[in-house]
Parts: structure tokens; sequence; C-alpha cells
């Protein structure tokens, strides 16, 4: 009897990316994730790009999606909203090849496993590369990490990073209270999923230079998301409730 593959959605928000993307969708081993029983489907957000990255993405072979509003968060919504049936996990990773795609697998074992409902790659604790991220920003990376696993008692280790991975049900409980546009998406994502009682666990990753130019500004960006972390200390999930989470079966 044969076995069905578990389907993994690559959700990949991009915004002037040409220079990247193409190596990460490439990036993925598809004959080790088929022998480890996934299959994927690439989902790549175009953010209103101006280069070619919705171009290059498509002759990579994936599924390209506009979001014309500008913003990491309206772009990561709108990749979710398009996710089709049948889903089991979801994975989110930026486009710009920071992240290696070969550590896919690393993520989702944990999840396939039940050991936990949310896995975060972290930078922080894992393989950073010279030159991968500037010392401001490690540090305001390592402080904020350091305050939500004190103020909202989550074992993570880099609540920032742009490597995730999530039960399918976690994504359409969450989806519908994500309001962020832009880069404190991924507070928002952490703290809102601890406030709704997901078990959500770090594994170490590699994270590497940057191909093409950021679009984020560390001053204005790391404000709105110490904003976020301070909003969501009150926050509740009400009146949306949790979905139960099935044991997943390798059968």
């Amino acid at each position: 009897m044969s076995t069905r593959l578990q389907k993994v959605a690559i959700v990949i928000p991009c915004y002037n990316e040409e220079a990247g993307i193409a190596a990460v969708i490439n990036g993925f081993d598809r004959v080790e994730l088929a022998r480890r029983g996934y299959e994927l489907e690439v989902i790549v957000v175009d953010n209103n790009s101006t280069d070619r990255t919705a171009i290059v993405a498509h002759l990579a072979g994936a599924q390209v999606i506009r979001e014309r509003t500008i913003g990491k968060g309206n772009a990561l919504r709108t990749g979710f909203n398009n996710i089709s049936q049948g889903t089991d996990y979801v994975v989110m990773l930026d486009g710009d090849a920071t992240y290696d795609p070969k550590e896919l697998v690393r993520l989702l074992e944990p999840l396939k496993n039940n050991f936990a409902d949310v896995i975060i790659g972290s930078r922080l604790g894992g393989k950073m590369e010279a030159g991968a991220m500037p010392v401001f920003n490690r540090l305001g990376n390592w402080l904020y990490t350091m305050l939500v696993r004190h103020f909202y008692q989550t074992n993570v280790t880099d609540v920032l990073t742009g490597y995730f991975a999530w039960k399918q049900p976690v994504i359409e409980s969450l989806t519908p209270h994500l309001k962020s546009s832009g880069f404190a998406i991924e507070m928002e994502m952490v703290t809102k999923m601890a406030r709704m009682g997901y078990e959500i666990y770090s594994v170490p990753i590699s994270y590497n230079p940057r191909s093409g130019e950021s679009s984020l500004h560390p001053i204005r960006d790391g404000y709105r998301i110490l904003k976020m972390f301070f909003k969501n200390l009150r926050w509740s999930p009400e009146p949306l409730q949790v979905p139960e989470i099935e044991a997943t079966s390798e059968a």
C-alpha cells in the first residue's frame, strides 16, 4: 500500500529579490524530501516588486501571486490565504538566500513527530556566517528575544527570524488575527501564538549574507517591532478559538 506524501506549502514573501529568489526555490532537496515523505508547493508572493522577481520565480517553477500593497505582513497574509487544500505543514522563509532551503527537514521533523505546533529556525542559536547580520541588528534581535522569553514565557531563541514552520491548523487559526503590514509580522506571530497557547520551539539553522539590498530600516522598523511586543502583552485571541491539532500520522 502506498503512503501519501505529506504536503508542505512554502510561502516566500518577496520585494525586489531577483538576485536570490531562484537560489531559494531551486535549493530545496526535493528528492530527499520525497524520501522522507514530503511534497512541496512553493508560493512566491511578489510584493509589487520593481525588478524581475516575479519572472525569475516563475521560471524557477514557483507559483507566483501578486500582492500590490507593500509590506511583508501584507505579502505573508496573501500567501497564507492562497495555500491549497490538503496542506499538512506551512513554511515561511525569505527570498534573499540568507536561509538554507536544504535545512527544511530540520524544521519539519519536530512537527511530524508532534513535539511542537510551531518550529522557528534560530539564527542566534545556529551558525551565522561572517557579515550576515550587523552587530546592531544582532543586539536588537537578542534583546527582543530575551523580552519575549521573559514576558510571554515561550521557549524561543530568535523571535525575528524569517524561517518558520507550522502545522496547518495553526496557520488557519492564526491568520485572521494578523494585522501587521510590515516587518513587525514576526513579532506579531510569535507573541500571538504564545497567547493562543501553541507549543513553539526553536532549532538551530544557518544564516548567510543576503543577495541584493535589504528594505529593512533598523531604527524605524525596530520601533514598530517593540511597539508590537508591548501591544500584545494584553492581547487575547477571543472570540476566535484555537482548533484542535490531531496527532500527525505517517500513514
